[in-house]
């Protein structure tokens, strides 16, 4: 296969060589996550090594030469790629060494050190983790897999289109992650070479649209920066690849931003009881904030990984009850005198909501003599609530704001 040709047959071809090792991940649905459309949930979560990633990596490695295998094997990654090039070279009994960003999740680092790869932490983000990458490839003559510009990785990843097309027969459009492109590149060539009416988009995050800004450009561009929630796809510069596959098979990239992100987190796991990293979440993110032209379709979103650290796992569960309006702070000036703070409370516990916390300062230059700040952070049910709750204050005479 040329470097700039994909031919559908390579894409059967590397189903069947990863039939013994990639999982067949479940599509799962419908579900009740919209209520303008049919959601449908590819969870490539679920995928060894927890990433759609095993499937090109692996894919890549088992098409190398003798001479390439007794190389060794270099990557670089934000995480998942770095899993699957290291389980897919443990596997055929070669050696790897991957390059990762500093800032990667320490369960990715130590799930590909686990895997058997040799670690090289590079400070800044993907980008930075490449070139170190390639630096050491030329140094010491190891065969390069790339996690996203090569044409066998996206044939691996165009897997999950033939996947999902014989899963469910009548669906209307797929929604894929987009960080360098190797996913979605590999998923519509496979739709749209097979059932050319069936609609791909793909999304990007707010803070890392390298691929949408180089479409519109109609040229590739390298971002300046990346930052993100989604750390597996905060990529500042598509592939060249890449982006002649989305520009010829691909129908729209959306982005969504951070908050959106999270809320797509803790949604998949509340209703779904899915964990879903970043990059993971953002296709139901743009069909849940309406980014798309999906009402009343049947749609699949693929969730392309679950491997989230535990912190950021926090940080994204109480962003996400920020954003769905089930946590917030209020903050509002309020006199100083005996009984004051029970009155708040009791217009508060009225309406339903349940105090978290509460801090109440006397000694501010922002405040009259006789008053204080009062902050006092809530859980409620929705914006809906929320919305009641700080009516209803302004209503019986407090001047309120809300903090988060």
């Amino acid at each position: 296969m040329e470097k700039n040709v994909l031919e559908i047959s390579e894409v059967f071809k590397a189903q069947e060589v990863l039939k013994n090792v990639a999982r067949v991940t479940p599509v799962m649905g419908p579900t009740n996550l919209s209520e303008d459309c049919e959601v449908y949930l590819k969870a490539e979560c679920l995928q060894l090594t927890g990433s759609f990633k095993l499937r090109g990596a692996y894919y890549k490695i088992s098409q190398l030469s003798d001479e390439e295998k007794r190389k060794g094997v270099i990557a670089c990654s934000a995480g998942n790629h770095a899993q699957g090039v290291a389980l897919g070279a443990t596997h055929n009994g070669i050696k790897s060494l991957i390059c990762l960003p500093a800032t990667a999740p320490l369960s990715k680092v130590e799930a590909t050190r686990n895997f058997g790869a040799e670690i090289c932490l590079v400070n800044g983000v993907y980008d930075d983790a490449h070139n170190r990458a390639v630096e050491l490839q030329e140094e010491h003559d190891y065969t390069f897999i790339h996690p996203f510009d090569d044409p066998k990785v996206i044939a691996g990843q165009g897997t999950i289109g033939l996947e999902i097309l014989s899963q469910l027969h009548d669906l209307d459009a797929v929604v894929v992650p987009v960080g360098g492109g190797g996913l979605i590149s590999g998923v519509a060539f496979a739709i749209k070479t097979l059932r050319p009416e069936v609609k791909v988009y793909g999304v990007q995050a707010e803070g890392a649209p390298s691929m949408k800004v180089s479409l519109e450009k109609k040229e590739k561009v390298r971002l300046d920066g990346v930052k993100t929630i989604a750390d597996g796809i905060a990529v500042k510069e598509p592939g060249d690849l890449t982006l002649e596959l989305i520009s010829k098979y691909v129908d729209e990239i959306v982005t969504v931003n951070d908050d959106e992100i999270a809320a797509s987190i803790l949604t998949l796991m509340e209703k779904q009881k899915m964990v879903a990293e970043g990059a993971g979440a953002v296709a139901l993110a743009a069909v849940l904030y309406n980014k798309l032209p999906v009402k009343g379709k049947k749609v699949v979103c693929i969730v392309s990984g679950g491997n989230i650290d535990v912190s950021i796992l926090n940080r994204a569960i109480t962003r996400g009850l920020v954003k769905s309006g089930r946590l917030v702070s209020i903050t509002f000036d309020l006199a100083d005198r005996p009984g004051a703070l029970a009155e708040v409370l009791n217009v508060i516990s009225g309406l339903g909501a349940n105090v978290l916390s509460v801090v109440h300062e006397r000694a501010s230059n922002s405040t009259d003599v006789t008053g204080c700040i009062l902050q006092i952070d809530l859980e409620t049910r929705d914006q809906a609530h929320v919305d009641e709750i700080m009516q209803k204050l302004k209503e019986v005479g407090y001047s309120v704001k809300r903090s988060f």
